[in-house]
């Protein structure tokens, strides 16, 4: 009998670990699938432009054998705006699967918190205020950011300062999840009155400017500014990893977290801050790049579920396919025009934030 029972109990043990694996075989896989289309659509883009180059040239070009226009093409243009839809859709994927984690809403997200208005704010006081947007000549391209670094780091400080306040008011005022939300949406909308009132008194030139700006672009980075986007979001990634089962003990609840150990509150504010960092550096560079942050977690909770061992990296990963399609898509879609990519994103994300808002009163 005892025999009976330990081979019973062996086989109870293999097929949970066999339940296991494929439960784990499964997510990886689904990653992996993401890893690669990311690295396709990635040579689709590099491939893509008003530039005819054929695929010969483009290889040519990387390995720095082309001829000199070609290897502008590719160094100087093509690749950091790549390497920048990469690294700003994994950060910005990871900042909303964060956010919508931390504050136990579905709609929480770098672009419905209030920052990228914030962000918006600052590069016009920046543009208007002090000087920052010009125009060039006569031609239709002429209006143009002569010190995009101040726009910048403008656009970061008043994305962190309304971070912080919406942090403040939470932490002072013991704010519930819901209402930290509520309070971004409230600052947003402050903000974007206050943009709303620079730009009546500004300049025709300084709003052309500023509305520039707004439009988020991929193309406006070099390779100094990918090296700092990479910087913050790499390190922002291995963080958001490293407290991947604080996420999934806060999925059951503060109380659960509680028990199981977590300290719920500075896990918490530490993502919301780091969180809130990757957005402010990335719309700081490349301008209103919205609904990433809704949509691709979203999107992967539905295929893998809500592991966050899981659902980060592949948030991730989608963010960037995402980010990498609409980039491409705005290129060639009415080549050699290029349209901004932040409004590619936004078509994208529109239809599924409407969707989660019906998909929630029904649940009600």
């Amino acid at each position: 009998m005892k025999l009976n029972g330990k081979k019973a109990e062996a086989g109870e043990r293999f097929q949970t670990i066999s339940s296991y694996k494929k439960y784990t075989g499964r997510k990886l896989f689904v990653i992996f699938i993401l890893i690669f289309l990311v690295l396709l659509m990635a040579i689709i883009s590099i491939n893509a432009g008003s530039a005819k180059l054929s695929l010969y040239e483009v290889v040519q070009a990387i390995f720095a054998k082309g001829d000199e226009i070609s290897q502008i093409v590719i160094w100087e243009i093509r690749l950091p705006r790549i390497m920048a839809g990469i690294i700003v859709g994994i950060g910005l994927a990871v900042a909303g699967a964060v956010m919508q984690n931390n504050l136990r809403n579905p709609l929480a997200s770098p672009s419905t918190l209030g920052i990228s208005n914030a962000a918006a704010f600052g590069a016009n006081v920046a543009i208007v205020l002090l000087g920052a947007g010009t125009v060039q000549s006569q031609a239709a391209d002429a209006v143009f950011i002569n010190n995009p670094y101040i726009v910048a780091i403008s656009a970061f400080i008043a994305s962190m300062g309304a971070t912080a306040v919406v942090l403040l008011l939470a932490r002072i005022r013991r704010f519930s999840p819901e209402s930290i939300v509520l309070a971004g949406v409230a600052l947003g909308s402050l903000f974007t009155a206050g943009t709303t009132l620079i730009q009546y008194f500004a300049e025709d030139v300084q709003i052309a400017a500023a509305i520039f700006w707004t439009f988020g672009d991929l193309g406006r980075v070099s390779w100094q500014e990918v090296i700092i986007l990479a910087g913050v979001i790499g390190c922002a990634f291995i963080y958001f990893l490293y407290r991947r089962w604080d996420y999934n003990a806060l999925d059951g609840g503060e109380e659960t977290a509680k028990s199981l150990g977590v300290n719920v509150e500075r896990v918490r504010l530490e993502g919301m801050v780091i969180a809130s960092l990757i957005t402010a550096v990335s719309v700081s560079f490349l301008g209103m790049i919205g609904f990433i942050g809704l949509i691709a977690p979203h999107i992967m909770r539905r295929i893998i579920g809500g592991d966050h061992r899981f659902l980060i990296p592949a948030s991730a990963f989608m963010g960037a396919l995402i980010l990498l399609f609409s980039d491409t898509l705005a290129r060639t879609m009415i080549s050699p025009v290029v349209l901004p990519v932040g409004a590619i994103t936004s078509f994208l994300g529109a239809p599924m934030f409407l969707y989660l808002l019906i998909r929630g009163n029904k649940r009600r």
